[in-house]
């Protein structure tokens, strides 16, 4: 097993965002379903300032609960900012740090995805999928 293995290997390189003061949160939701992703990391301009993920918008939903409530899940979304939704200030890691160190924040943290900058650039996202099948080629 590579020992020290840059997260950037395994990263997806290609980052779906959100602009903090721009995006809505059914913006968000359409994003999830385009895209086929859980995890959206905010920015305001080229700063990262959150991450927003499908669970959050899930927790936001009725319609898992009672049937027939899809109006009031839109409604939700549209009162509701993506400010009051995000994680805000979100753990990252540099594109430099192992993968270990990248899986060792996933578990302390119970994260699902940390965003990866280089400096204070965003330039990806790894997963917790990321690591499992980087660990899965291991073998």
């Amino acid at each position: 097993m590579k020992k020290r293995e840059p997260v950037s290997s395994i990263m997806s390189h290609e980052v779906v965002t959100v602009e903090r003061n721009v995006n809505s949160l059914r913006d968000v939701k359409d994003l999830f379903r385009k895209h086929k992703i859980r995890h959206v990391p905010v920015l305001e301009g080229e700063k990262l300032v959150g991450m927003i993920s499908k669970n959050d918008i899930m927790r936001l939903s009725f319609a898992n609960v009672f049937e027939g409530q899809e109006s009031s899940d839109e409604a939700i979304l549209d009162m509701l900012s993506i400010d009051q939704v995000m994680s805000a200030q979100p753990k990252w890691v540099d594109k430099s740090a192992s993968v270990k160190e990248a899986a060792e924040i996933l578990v302390r943290e119970h994260f699902n995805s940390l965003p990866v900058r280089d400096g204070e650039e965003l330039v990806g996202i790894v997963t917790s999928t990321d690591v499992m099948k980087y660990l899965l080629d291991q073998f």
